[in-house]
């Protein structure tokens, strides 16, 4: 027999769920009856002795030594016969208990398993689902990562864009100024080809910022 099915003969026959639910084990219950029934018989057998001294001797005296292990003897066997009758009774009364009292019906749940049975999907579902949280928390984590990214990037291009402006501001005084004070042809002709890659410049970073 394999070791999984040993546990579970185990598991049965030791009626854990039970001990779960009333706190103890059916023969844990079996076990104290039949100790207080020993104490009690005890007892009672000491009762006998005194009955059977007080009934078979004259009054304050002690009965002779041959009556007294009679006596002894006597209750031995009425204590063995009970203690037999005793076992026999409790054989049976386990039977009762363990099958009918002490016994859990199976629509009958601890409160710790009843959401077993409201959610039967269990450990690997709860896995499968913990592994998709994950899984999207990493996700939406690099799309934050992702859009600071940007916003940087799209800062640092607005910053050369405002530089830019400035450079064209610049140079258009410039232009406006060297028509006033006639400057030759070959100077403002180079002056515009800067320009001109300025534009360019700037309308690059412009496509860039708007993919």
């Amino acid at each position: 027999m394999d070791e999984p099915a040993e546990k579970s003969m185990a598991a049965e026959s030791l009626k854990l769920y039970e001990a779960q639910f009333f706190s103890f084990t059916p023969q844990t219950c079996m076990l104290r009856i039949y100790s207080a029934f020993h104490d009690s018989l005890y007892d009672l057998m000491l009762v006998v002795e005194s009955v059977f001294k007080r009934k078979l001797t004259p009054e304050g005296q002690e009965p002779p030594q041959e009556l007294g292990v009679k006596m002894q003897e006597c209750s031995q066997k009425l204590l063995q016969f009970l203690q037999g009758r005793f076992e026999l009774l409790s054989s049976r009364m386990e039977t009762l208990l363990v099958d009918n009292i002490l016994s859990v019906p199976p629509n009958v749940l601890l409160p710790e398993d009843e959401p077993h049975v409201k959610y039967p999907q269990g450990a690997e579902e709860l896995m499968r689902m913990e592994r998709s949280l994950a899984e999207l928390h990493q996700a939406y984590q690099a799309e934050v990562c992702a859009k600071q990214a940007l916003l940087a990037e799209l800062g640092e291009q607005r910053e050369v864009q405002e530089h830019l402006d400035g450079i064209l501001s610049w140079i258009g005084e410039l232009r406006a100024s060297g028509k006033q004070e006639g400057l030759v042809q070959d100077n403002f002709a180079a002056l515009m080809e800067t320009v001109r890659d300025l534009q360019d410049v700037k309308s690059k970073i412009l496509k860039k910022s708007r993919e």
